[in-house]
């Protein structure tokens, strides 16, 4: 469990045995049934959550409407990040789709530890700054992208989601009404698989 957080924090930055060793000590194994909510709107994150296996979601309300802005899996981390590191309330709620166990630091841990290791520190800010780049880079494709476009390269990134989450979900962290995203995945069911034939 802990060699796959250390392959993810080795995509940042390689750690000594000593140093992971001070992280490893404060992360907490959490494990969870299928829709348990880990946070309400309201409520403070005090958890940044590496996803060891499983699925969650992260979504706020417009009016009655489920807004989803997250779908973390396995290998990828999940927060209310603003309120992590504000102390501040959340806007959002966090709920797992599937049984799910995570690894998880409180805000006050990983201080602790980023003040005993400058490469810690500095994982944490590399891993802070590519948050924020593919938060921004989701956000102008929604904008930048016409429906069809934002579901084939959703398709193409994660074709194992389509299986795992509701078309009610997909539709929704898509931006897409839910007969729509059933019409293009039915689309893609029905084309003609390509046969590649050798010429000799």
């Amino acid at each position: 469990m802990l060699e796959l957080v250390r392959r993810y924090v080795s995509g940042y930055v390689s750690l000594t045995n000593e140093e992971f060793a001070l992280l490893a000590e404060k992360l907490e194994v959490r494990t969870f049934q299928r829709r348990v909510q880990l946070l309400r709107a309201g409520e403070v994150e005090y958890y940044m959550n590496f996803v060891v296996a499983g699925l969650v979601r992260m979504y706020f309300y417009r009016g009655k409407t489920e807004v989803i802005t997250n779908i973390a899996r396995e290998g990828e981390l999940i927060s209310s990040s603003s309120s992590f590191l504000s102390g501040m309330p959340s806007h959002y709620y966090i709920e797992t789709l599937e049984p799910t166990t995570l690894l998880s630091i409180t805000h006050d841990n990983l201080d602790e530890i980023y003040g005993k290791s400058v490469r810690i520190e500095r994982v944490g800010r590399l891993m802070t700054t590519q948050f924020v780049m593919q938060k921004e880079e989701w956000e102008y494709e929604c904008m930048r992208l016409d429906t069809r476009e934002r579901f084939t390269r959703f398709v193409e990134r994660y074709p194992d989601l389509l299986q795992r989450v509701t078309q009610k979900d997909l539709a929704s962290y898509l931006n897409m009404k839910p007969e729509t995203f059933s019409r293009l995945k039915n689309q893609i069911k029905k084309r003609p698989a390509v046969v590649k034939m050798s010429i000799k």
